[in-house]
């Protein structure tokens, strides 16, 4: 949806008051998306880097996650000695 300039600026800087104010950022439903799409890109990667080629159910697994299980799973892959340890440490279900 886009807004004309004049009310996407009010808005903008209505944001911004209220971050100021709240001392917390404003993260949009889209950017959100986007972050939950970085944490799965570079998690994959560094998977696979250790563990090589991840079987079916590991990359089910990341597709289906949400961000507080990929950031678990990322702690877990710095001390997990396989790749099924990675996700049985961490299961935040």
């Amino acid at each position: 949806m886009q807004l004309p300039d004049w009310l996407n600026s009010q808005v903008w800087q209505e944001l911004e008051t209220i971050e100021e104010n709240e001392k917390m950022e404003y993260v949009t439903s889209i950017e959100r998306l986007g972050m939950v799409k970085g944490q799965y890109t570079l998690l994959k990667r560094l998977l696979e880097s250790r563990f090589g080629l991840l079987p079916e159910w590991a990359s089910e697994k990341l597709k289906n996650a949400k961000s507080k299980e990929l950031e678990a799973w990322a702690d877990a892959i710095l001390t997990a000695p396989t790749l099924e340890d990675v996700f049985k440490k961490s299961d935040v279900s």
